[in-house]
């Protein structure tokens, strides 16, 4: 009977472990900032600024400091056209800090309630109108801290009182000089305070005075959020937004 070998079985080779392979870091555009402006182009902004409307107002109707402060407040996440139907009634009645509490807080919602946040803003106008009693003998204080100390007011609040009362060449933020300081590259900045203080840098003092409300005119009509009319801007050619039309 022949003889019967058999083989050793081979020995299996220990499966190899996979190491995940390393994800290759690709290297980072580098976003290109705008170049900023100069000295001679932010001059030459603001003198167009100057020639095409030499005298700017703000569009806020008031009487006096204490209307235009409670005016400002009301205005918070609200148009000033809005603002103004409601308050040229409001004015007729209360003019001052002591007239607006003869109303109350109940009538005064009445006549604000077409306005947006109205009872927290309703709130707020008798209470400051209390501190300036209390506080300040029923005047509008005139410095950035005491007016930020009421209820309601913030610093641009404040800002836009001193400017426009008290003619302090201050720089009020809204969405709007937010808007074309980052849009234009004239003062970019990740805040409202970034903004103003990057303005007020850049800014020569001679256009101070009226410098907000040519920025905020500017974004209001010209420099729009969704469809800004850059065939009709008066300093195209000096803005550095990457995507404008012109």
């Amino acid at each position: 009977m022949p003889k019967i070998t058999r083989r050793a079985a081979a020995k299996s080779k220990p499966a190899k472990s996979r190491q995940p392979k390393k994800a290759v870091a690709r290297p980072s555009r580098a976003v290109k900032k705008p170049k900023p402006w100069t000295e001679a182009e932010v001059r030459e902004a603001f003198e167009r600024f100057r020639k095409a409307n030499p005298e700017p107002k703000g569009e806020l109707e008031h009487l006096n400091p204490y209307t235009l402060l409670v005016a400002v407040v009301l205005s918070a996440q609200a148009t000033d056209a809005g603002v103004n139907r409601a308050t040229r009634t409001l004015f007729q009645l209360a003019d001052t800090p002591q007239k607006m509490l003869a109303l109350g807080e109940e009538k005064l919602r009445d006549y604000i309630k077409t306005i947006g946040l109205y009872r927290t803003k309703a709130k707020n106008v008798v209470a400051l109108s209390e501190k300036l009693i209390r506080e300040f003998g029923g005047e509008v204080p005139r410095t950035r801290a005491e007016i930020e100390s009421l209820p309601g007011a913030g610093r641009k609040t404040a800002n836009v009182v001193l400017n426009m009362a008290f003619g302090e060449r201050t720089m009020a933020v809204d969405t709007h000089v937010f808007r074309v300081g980052n849009r234009t590259g004239l003062a970019p900045g990740k805040t409202p305070l970034e903004v103003e203080l990057g303005l007020e840098r850049v800014i020569p003092g001679e256009f101070m005075l009226h410098a907000h409300h040519w920025l905020i005119l500017h974004g209001r009509y010209t420099c729009l959020a969704r469809q800004p009319r850059c065939e009709v801007c008066l300093i195209n050619d000096l803005c550095r937004w990457p995507e404008k039309t012109v």
